[in-house]
């Protein structure tokens, strides 16, 4: 019995992956201005427990960013590799660019 033939792995799966990057960077930031609006006007009430949010916030998107991102990429499918780069792309580039405050590293910020 001969074996498998191996995968294909031209220009076809390259371009799938980086199509696929864009795509995670696209659902990370549409999740990540949901979030980040859903935290700045529920902590705006609460004097005490706003920290609270901003700690949540900050969790749920490390772990969407990262954390799916992370698990996507280990599956090793074409598809799901650039689905978890475009994940973990898309909450560094949110952390960078606007300095922590969408992503809820900088909270002093919030105040």
């Amino acid at each position: 019995m001969p074996p498998p033939p191996p995968p294909p792995s031209g220009a076809g799966s390259a371009g799938l992956l980086i199509g696929l990057m864009f795509v995670g960077l696209i659902v990370y930031s549409v999740l990540n201005t949901v979030i980040f609006f859903f935290i700045l006007f529920a902590s705006m009430g609460a004097e005490s427990a706003g920290n609270i949010y901003v700690a949540a916030g900050t969790t749920v998107l490390a772990l969407i960013g990262l954390g799916v991102g992370g698990g996507l990429l280990f599956m090793r499918r074409p598809w799901t590799k650039g689905l978890g780069l475009g994940l973990m792309i898309g909450w560094a580039l949110w952390s960078i660019l606007s300095a922590g405050i969408c992503t809820g590293l900088n909270p002093e910020l919030y105040a």
